[in-house]
């Protein structure tokens, strides 16, 4: 019986025999990954409009200390470092572990691979090089930094946390504060909510509370934990998407507010 020979054929980029809107999803993320990264930039040397009352905008937090003309009261520090030039924004000395965490997230990677350098730009469609290197080499290889990255995000998801419980105190103007529950305390415990579920979610946190062991079994501690993660990491792009967009909104929120463009309705 006689076979037909097979050949391979350079193909140009984007060919493809599906017939479907396979460039709608890449399409998508590059414009979401790139609309929240110019928004990072501007956020982070604006230095403006980044706390109203007892909310934090989560792109300062923690703030170490509050940029040249504002007094807060959420710094850490009572002013700037001596050292520290005056062109470095507060939020630049945090921002790099979030971020960085989710640079070298192992969802966020195939997306922004497929959405930014078309690598390839969608299942069974051709891609623009002829070579694979994949994460063995230089400069994907430095994404394997992400398990160290998840302890500096473990800690943000704390701070958060407690920047959410700061936003139930509220001045009584007697030089006090009082409990409440604003708009704002439900956005920023929302955004810790999310966080926390992103980060918890994390393949590598997931390897770290059970996947070193051969068998779970016999460590029933680390089995639950295991399984708590991973009913995270089921829907880890999910958790991805709203934490990031949610981050934004948080911020805009406190920005509006602080500019009097919102006022923030008090529920209790």
């Amino acid at each position: 019986m006689n076979h037909p020979e097979l050949t391979l054929t350079d193909r140009r980029f984007g060919q493809t025999r599906r017939h479907d809107a396979w460039w709608l999803q890449p399409l998508a993320v590059f414009l979401g990954l790139s609309v929240f990264g110019l928004y990072s930039l501007w956020v982070v040397f604006q230095g403006d409009h980044y706390h109203h009352g007892p909310y934090l905008s989560p792109f300062y937090a923690p703030l170490l200390f509050d940029p040249a003309g504002h007094i807060s009261g959420h710094s850490w520090l009572a002013g700037r470092p001596d050292w520290l030039p005056l062109w470095v924004p507060p939020s630049l000395l945090i921002l790099w572990a979030p971020l960085g965490f989710r640079f070298t997230c192992y969802y966020y990677r195939g997306a922004y691979y497929k959405a930014f350098w078309a690598d390839p730009p969608s299942c069974t469609v051709s891609e623009p090089r002829k070579e694979y290197r994949g994460e063995g080499s230089f400069p994907l290889i430095i994404q394997n930094v992400h398990r160290y990255f998840l302890y500096f995000a473990l800690i943000f998801v704390v701070i958060l946390a407690y920047d959410a419980w700061k936003a139930l105190w509220f001045d009584n103007g007697n030089g006090g504060k009082s409990f409440g529950i604003g708009i704002g305390t439900l956005i920023l415990t929302g955004n810790a909510i999310l966080l926390g579920g992103y980060t918890l979610g994390c393949h590598s946190l997931r390897h770290l509370v059970g996947g070193i062991r051969d068998r779970l079994s016999g460590a029933p501690i680390r089995r639950t934990a295991y399984n708590c993660v991973s009913c995270l990491n089921r829907r880890h792009m999910l958790w991805a998407w709203m934490s990031l967009c949610w981050v934004g909104f948080s911020d805009v929120y406190v920005r509006l507010c602080s500019m009097g463009v919102l006022s923030d309705w008090r529920i209790l």
